[in-house]
């Protein structure tokens, strides 16, 4: 290979220098900081144990965990459902849970959201006086077959007792006049929530109204209301209290909420119910038993009883068989690859958010972690970048992959830096694929 003969001067010199350091190459650093380390080799690092959680409560399904086998989920009699963690967001269990279903009185949840996100923003308060229109008496009123809040006409209802009225009550009136003082009109508002869903993720949801009445291009999926509860809770957790209370009154009268989980199941807090002939009957909980919270989605089931029931089995089973452990922390190095051409001899790579886990109970030894990334690191690269992948397995199945960033900035060297870099690159040759590496089992 002929070179030109500019550099010609520079790379003798650096032959030289190399040949009375036993070829060792140039660098600031020690040689054997600036040799490519092998694929497997990263720092070590501590290995988690897993934290103690607070006991659970008494209601919650008795037996010690461990580290056998994890059974099928319970068998549930619904059109589609799905099992959530709440904390780490990953699916434990689920049937059909991308398949499109009416979402009936479950529709008001995302009113909910998009009130609390506009009560948030400050565009309406909690004490704003909303006039009961006739579109709304009409078509959600005592003289519907629909549940109502029994809202008089041309009446002034402060916002909070609607927002109640429509989560304890599921008040079609209160939702529509809600939906009427946010943003205008009922379609308008309906927009304002496929914008909101878009926002969380929910590609298989369109709305057309605010409370769920029936319309062929109304509609969702159990994975969908799973994506809005877990947002809703940790969007807008005093708004989510509401959804804990048994019963309201309005108008002299007392009605109850129709989750009647609240009632067989102290840990249960929310979500909510629907109820069309088109629907089945649906109901989307979640329950906080010690430290872990779940949610359960169950779409179409043939009974009032039976939606309640096969929630509950949902439930008991996540907390039985199921835990969520903190893997990995923001910002905390899983590999420090060799930079070449840089102003350091390392480059710290880690995660830009917090990596949070469910898994089998019992079986935290058994995870693989491994951190793909390129098997040459070349500067410059920015703080932040994404330059590999993380990803946890367990039993050779994949439960997460997060992206595996930069930490810090790996800026250009010196021009003799950059020139010395580029011979031993040029002089070993094609740096190869990407490599998969071991990573250290936690950090935190």
């Amino acid at each position: 290979m002929k070179l030109p003969a500019l550099i010609r001067p520079a790379l003798l010199a650096s032959l030289l220098a190399a040949a009375c350091a036993h070829a060792a190459p140039p660098a600031p650093a020690p040689a054997a900081a600036h040799a490519p380390a092998p694929a497997a080799a990263q720092p070590n690092l501590p290995t988690p144990q897993p934290v103690a959680k607070p006991a659970a409560p008494a209601v919650a399904v008795p037996g010690a965990p461990g580290s056998g086998p994890v059974p099928p989920a319970p068998t549930i009699d619904a059109k589609a459902w799905v099992l959530m963690d709440y904390t780490s967001g990953q699916i434990l269990a689920e049937s059909n849970m991308d398949a499109r279903v009416a979402p009936a009185s479950i529709t008001k949840v995302m009113t909910s959201y998009v009130v609390s996100a506009e009560l948030a923003h400050g565009k309406i308060k909690m004490d704003d006086k909303v006039a009961i229109s006739e579109n709304a008496w009409r078509s959600g009123g005592a003289g519907t077959d629909g549940s109502t809040s029994f809202l008089q006409l041309n009446s002034q209802v402060p916002l909070k007792d609607l927002l109640y009225g429509m989560i304890i009550q599921s008040g079609n009136d209160a939702a529509i006049a809600l939906a009427e003082h946010t943003a205008g009109s009922e379609a308008t508002f309906a927009q304002l929530m496929n914008q909101y869903a878009a926002k969380l993720g929910m590609s298989g949801t369109n709305y057309v109204d605010a409370s769920g009445l029936p319309n062929p291009n109304h509609y969702t999926t159990a994975h969908d209301i799973a994506l809005l509860s877990r947002a809703l809770i940790h969007d807008y957790p005093e708004e989510y209290k509401v959804y804990a209370v048994k019963d309201f009154e309005w108008n002299g009268i007392k009605q109850h909420n129709r989750n009647t989980l609240l009632w067989r199941d102290s840990t249960v807090d929310g979500i909510k119910t629907g109820h069309t002939s088109e629907a089945g009957f649906c109901l989307a909980t979640s329950a906080l038993r010690g430290d872990q919270r779940l949610i359960a989605v169950v779409m179409g089931a043939p009974s009032e009883k039976q939606r309640a029931d096969d929630n509950q089995a949902l439930l008991n089973y996540g907390f039985r068989f199921f835990e969520t452990q903190k893997l990995y922390v923001a910002g905390k190095p899983l590999a420090e690859p060799e930079l070449w051409k840089g102003v350091e001899a390392k480059l710290p790579l880690g995660v830009s958010e917090d990596v949070l886990i469910t898994f089998p109970r019992g079986r935290y030894g058994d995870l693989k972690a491994s951190l793909e990334m390129p098997s040459r690191l070349i500067a410059p690269i920015e703080k932040g970048k994404q330059v590999g992948t993380l990803k946890v397995t367990l039993d050779g199945k994949t439960l997460l992959e997060r992206p595996l960033v930069a930490l810090g900035d790996g800026g250009e060297g010196g021009f003799f830096k950059r020139l010395s870099d580029g011979f031993w690159m040029w002089f070993k040759g094609d740096a190869g694929p990407a490599v998969s590496a071991e990573a250290p089992k936690g950090n935190g």
